[in-house]
């Protein structure tokens, strides 16, 4: 049965499979049923096979007579509970040999209707007691099963680990963490077809571990499984059995790889979800996959982990007492002879009462993994418009300045709103609060994100493609990408200019945005060559530690009376 096919006893005639070479006892069960039942009848056991094979969606129940012509009843059983297709059906026996009982329900029949039959009361509310407890485990296990892989979800997984420890108390167990390496890249370039089938062959492995070696295991989150099981020695043959299904050619050669994080030895005193967030906090640290792709969580991520906790504990603290502060990095228009200051990207800093001043690279990672971030954003939103306007009111200038959109403010869908408020607030337009948008937010519910952004420009934002060149996206996507302008990424300019230089894939692509008639800015510049070379290369605009490093208001507020005067001296 399938989960819409569940209905109530008055509102569907349920379909009874009656496996039953003797006519009168056919008869008989049809004359006790058919008013309430469909009954399809099968003489022989390869015929009530073909019936299940045909029609097993729409089977509540199959009665089996055990005394059948060429396959014997017991066959059938043994067929159906071992097919794993079909083994959820249940199945009452019936026969007159009394002794064939126990084996039956050995081998997985549900219940047991003795010959000569009893009333037809008796049976009728067997087997109604049957369909309704099947039902309702059926129901159970769509609910607390992924339909994707058959393994457990992470709500009901955490629910089963619960037990383990309660009747494995001393028993010493790990919490694994495990996924395939760029999972989304092997998505984008071969479909969602195909990686789904990855998922189901490595859940099956998976599968076929904890029923042998004894554990659990759950797909927590597209490509991520979680699997708590006893606690092991060998985590490389472990993670070798998990990726076996891998290694077939039309897979192997596209690279595709598992990854592994470790919690060794869980202590049980610690939250169970807490646990495995230490098995993903060492699996991220498992970046190579070749040569590295299992990470153990040890005493440093501890440190880390308590650190975090600090971190989010004093998060809206640091809000309210504007313990976040931001620094302005400009940004240089390169296409004269002579840069021009031209705009600059907001960036923010924690001045943390007992920790001093936090780096962005430890708390922008860690709201965005639990959500905080969108309130950051905002935060960062209202200072930068607000100091925007002091600018104009006072220095009578209006320079746009850049602030970044996290992928979890665009599925806000009061997202423009906010921001219409906050210009209009501080008495500003859209042009003057740029909009800096992740490339990769744009691989997820494309569809959406784009939406979200035709939105935000029909308003009047302007929209940069942030971090371009990561890897995330396909050149040809920038096709249906809502975008003003594309900003190299950091890493990106890096690569191109180290010791071994060739800036070839960097030139192609300031020629590919010339063609779809959007600038490109190149952030991360800090050398005169690499100034010079993007000017040549047709770049439209430069920051980087060549012009300035990101300024305290003060400190960027005096650049910018610097740069009037330097524009009045000129004219």
């Amino acid at each position: 049965m399938t989960a819409n096919n569940f209905f109530s006893i008055s509102e569907e005639r349920r379909r009874i499979l009656l496996v039953e070479d003797d006519y009168v006892n056919q008869e008989t069960l049809k004359a006790s049923l058919g008013d309430i039942y469909d009954i399809v009848v099968a003489e022989t056991g390869e015929e009530a096979l073909e019936i299940i094979r045909a029609q097993y969606e729409t089977l509540s129940i199959v009665l089996l007579d055990l005394n059948l012509p060429g396959i014997s009843g017991i066959d059938v059983l043994s067929r159906i509970k071992g097919d794993p297709g079909y083994s959820r059906l249940p199945v009452i026996v019936m026969t007159a040999d009394n002794e064939a009982e126990v084996e039956c329900l050995t081998l997985g029949a549900i219940d047991f209707i003795p010959k000569p039959y009893p009333a037809s009361k008796v049976i009728l509310a067997r087997i109604l007691r049957i369909i309704e407890l099947s039902e309702d485990r059926e129901t159970l296990r769509l609910t607390e099963r992924d339909q994707l892989t058959g393994l457990y979800n992470k709500e009901f997984f955490y629910r089963y680990v619960a037990q383990l420890d309660l009747y494995h108390k001393d028993t010493p167990a790990d919490a694994i963490v495990f996924d395939v390496n760029h999972f989304h890249t092997y998505n984008d370039r071969y479909g969602k077809t195909r990686g789904d089938e990855i998922l189901k062959r490595i859940a099956n492995n998976a599968t076929s571990y904890v029923n042998e070696a004894g554990g659990i295991v759950c797909r927590s989150v597209a490509d991520t499984f979680m699997l708590y099981c006893k606690h092991i020695d060998n985590y490389e043959a472990l993670l070798a059995r998990l990726s076996a299904c891998l290694d077939d050619d039309s897979i192997s050669e596209n690279r595709v790889r598992l990854r592994m994080g470790v919690y060794v030895n869980a202590d049980k005193n610690v939250d169970i979800e807490r646990r495995f967030d230490r098995a993903k906090m060492a699996a991220d640290t498992a970046r190579d996959h070749l040569t590295a792709p299992i990470g153990l969580f040890n005493h440093s991520m501890r440190e880390t982990e308590i650190l975090e906790e600090q971190l989010i504990d004093g998060f809206h603290a640091a809000l309210r007492e504007k313990q976040f502060v931001v620094y302005y990095q400009p940004k240089f228009d390169i296409e004269q002879d002579v840069p021009v200051l031209s705009s600059a990207e907001a960036l923010v800093r924690w001045k943390h009462p007992t920790l001093g001043l936090v780096s962005p690279g430890v708390f922008i990672p860690l709201f965005e993994k639990n959500g905080l971030i969108q309130e950051l954003d905002q935060y960062v939103w209202s200072q930068t418009a607000s100091k925007i306007r002091d600018w104009k009111e006072r220095l009578n200038i209006s320079l746009p300045v850049s602030v970044n959109v996290s992928r979890i403010n665009l599925y806000d869908p009061e997202l423009t709103d906010k921001l219409l408020n906050i210009t209009k607030t501080n008495g500003l337009n859209a042009k003057n609060l740029l909009l800096e948008i992740t490339e990769s937010a744009y691989t997820e519910k494309t569809d959406q994100i784009i939406t979200t952004v035709k939105n935000l420009r029909k308003h009047g934002f302007f929209i940069e493609m942030d971090d371009f060149g990561c890897g995330y996206s396909s050149l040809s996507m920038l096709i249906d990408m809502p975008i003003d302008a594309l900003k190299l990424d950091i890493q990106f300019i890096r690569s191109a200019f180290k010791e071994q230089k060739d800036t070839r894939l960097l030139e192609a692509m300031i020629g590919l945005a010339k063609s779809f008639e959007v600038p490109t800015i190149a952030e991360g510049v800090e050398t005169a060559e690499q100034y010079a070379e993007l000017k040549a290369m047709g770049c439209n605009t430069i920051q980087g530690y060549y012009f300035s490093r990101p300024l305290p208001e003060d400190d960027f507020e005096k650049l910018i009376v610097k740069a009037l005067k330097k524009e009045e001296n000129e004219c």
